[in-house]
């Protein structure tokens, strides 16, 4: 019973743990988001990037969690995501893409210091982040 309980305690302590460093990023980014939307900005996102979002079968404003997702991490994506109405296809769609190309420069940083070209990783992970938007929104 003893190495249950310390088993329990262990993995409650690493769940709290991990629980505390997501929500420091996401519920930020969250709360940001929420009250852009009672600006004109997030609209302003929306028009600029919505001709590049159709392709993919997304709302303009979903630049925006693409954007934080690649360039920060993939909770900072969620965490942006979780504030946009979208459809089951669209989280899809994001999830798969931002799955491709997460983190790019703290990844691509990584990369470089085990000499990896950094052209070549970044082309391959949008690239593929692209192409898998594209075929996503065609067959789904």
């Amino acid at each position: 019973m003893n190495v249950f309980m310390s088993t329990l305690r262990d993995g409650t302590m690493k769940g709290l743990k991990t629980t505390w460093t997501l929500a420091k990023v996401i519920v930020p980014i969250y709360i940001i988001i929420t009250i852009l939307k009672y600006t004109p900005v997030i609209g302003w996102i929306a028009i600029l990037f919505e001709p590049v979002m159709q392709l993919f079968g997304l709302p303009g404003e979903a630049a925006i969690a693409m954007v934080m997702g690649n360039l920060l991490n993939l909770y900072a994506g969620i965490g942006v995501m979780a504030t946009l109405p979208l459809t089951m296809k669209q989280i899809t769609i994001m999830a798969v893409m931002l799955s491709f190309s997460h983190s790019l420069l703290v990844e691509t940083a990584v990369s470089k210091r085990v000499g990896v070209s950094i052209p070549m990783i970044l082309s391959v992970r949008i690239g593929l982040a692209v192409i898998s938007g594209i075929l996503l929104n065609l067959t789904i």
